[in-house]
C-alpha cells in the first residue's frame, strides 16, 4: 500500500513540477515578449484588488453555494440517509445552522476563495499563448465560425490548464460542503485534512475525479455564453452605443444564467464523480455511467438539482462585483 502511495505521489510531484516549469517559462515569455514592459506593481495590485472583490463576492454568496452543492450531491453521499435528505433550498438554509451551526453555511468557502489567485495568475501566463495559437489571423466578421471554434478551443485549453492546478481545491470545496457532520463527527477537519485523507486512500488521482467532464463543461459553457452574448450585443447595441450599468448587468445575467443552466448537467456529473473518492464501494465506473445512472435512478430532473440556487448565487455574486466596479470609478 505504501509503495503504491509513494509511486502515486512521485508521479504527481513530477507532473506538478513540469506544470510549474511550463508556467514559469510562459510567464517569463509573456514578460519578455511585451514591448511595453511588464508592470509588476500593476499586476500585483490588480491581482490583490480582484482577489479582494472575489473574496467578498464569494463569501457573500457562500451559503447559497453550499445549498447548491448539498442538493446536487446528497444522493451520492453515504453520510446522508435517504430519509434525512434535504427537500429544497429553504430546508437546507433552516436545517444546516440548526444541526451544524451557523458557520457551517460557509463550509468550503476558504478553498473557493484561495483558488482565485492561481487561476488568475495562470490566465495571465497563458492567455496570449492560447489566443495566438487558436485565433491568430482570424477575422471575427469574415470567419465567424472559425473564430467561434477557436474561441472554444482557446477557452477549453485555458480552462484545462487552470484546472490542472486548482482542481484539488475545487474538489475539497465540494467534499467539505457535502460534509454534514458537526465537531468530532465531521468527515474532514478542514481543507488540508480533506486533501491528505483522499490522497492517502485513493492516491492523487482521487483528487482529480471528474476532471475531464469539467473540461467538457467549460467548453459547453463558453459555447453557450459566447453565442448568446454576441447575439445580445447585436440586438441591443448594434449601433455601437454603450449600454448603461443596469442594461449591461441585466444582459450579462441572462447570458450567464442561460449558459449555466445549459452546462449544469456536466457540473452535476463532475460533482457526483468527486463523491466517489474515499468510498470503498463503486458508485460510478466513469462519467458516462454516472450520467446514465443519475437519469435512470433519479430522473432527468436530477441533473439540475440545485440549479435554482445556482441562479441566485450567480446573480448575487455578479451584483456585488458590478457595484464594486462602479464604486472603483469614483475612488
Amino acid at each position: 500500500m505504501y509503495i503504491r502511495l509513494y509511486l502515486h505521489l512521485k508521479i504527481s510531484v513530477t507532473v506538478f513540477s513540469n506544470f510549474i516549469s511550463i508556467f514559469v517559462l510562459k510567464m517569463i515569455s509573456n514578460i519578455m515578449g511585451n514591448d511595453k514592459g511588464f508592470d509588476t506593481k500593476k499586476f500585483l495590485v490588480d491581482l490583490a484588488t480582484g482577489g479582494t472583490a472575489a473574496a467578498v463576492s464569494k463569501t457573500a454568496v457562500a451559503p447559497i453555494e453550499r445549498v447548491k452543492l448539498l442538493l446536487q450531491v446528497q444522493d451520492a453521499s453515504d453520510a446522508i440517509a435517504k430519509d434525512k435528505r434535504y427537500k429544497g433550498i429553504v430546508d437546507v438554509l433552516v436545517r444546516v445552522p440548526k444541526e451544524q451551526g451557523l458557520s457551517a453555511l460557509w463550509r468550503g468557502n476558504l478553498a473557493n476563495v484561495i483558488r482565485y489567485f492561481p487561476t488568475q495568475a495562470l490566465n495571465f501566463a497563458f492567455k496570449d499563448t492560447y489566443k495566438k495559437l487558436f485565433l491568430e489571423g482570424l477575422d471575427k466578421k469574415k470567419d465567424f465560425w472559425k473564430f467561434f471554434a477557436g474561441n472554444l478551443a482557446s477557452g477549453g485549453a485555458a480552462g484545462a490548464t487552470s484546472l490542472c492546478f486548482v482542481y484539488p481545491l475545487d474538489f475539497a470545496r465540494t467534499r467539505l460542503a457535502a460534509d454534514i457532520g458537526k465537531g468530532a463527527t465531521r468527515e474532514f477537519k478542514g481543507l488540508g485534512d480533506c486533501l491528505v485523507k483522499i490522497a492517502k486512500s485513493d492516491g492523487p488521482i482521487g483528487l482529480y475525479r471528474g476532471f475531464f467532464v469539467s473540461v467538457q463543461g467549460i467548453i459547453i459553457y463558453r459555447a453557450a455564453y459566447f453565442g448568446m452574448f454576441d447575439t445580445a450585443k447585436m440586438v441591443f447595441a448594434s449601433d455601437g452605443k454603450k449600454l448603461n450599468f443596469f442594461a449591461a448587468w441585466g444582459i450579462a445575467q441572462v447570458v450567464t444564467v442561460g449558459s449555466g443552466i445549459l452546462s449544469y448537467p456536466w457540473d452535476t456529473v463532475r460533482r457526483r464523480m468527486m463523491m466517489q473518492s474515499g468510498r470503498k464501494d463503486i458508485l460510478y465506473k466513469n462519467t458516462l455511467d454516472c450520467a446514465l445512472k443519475i437519469i435512470k435512478n433519479e430522473g432527468m430532473s436530477a441533473m439540475f438539482k440545485g440549479a435554482l440556487s445556482n441562479v441566485f448565487r450567480g446573480t448575487g455574486g455578479a451584483l456585488v462585483l458590478a457595484i464594486y466596479d462602479e464604486i472603483q470609478k469614483f475612488l
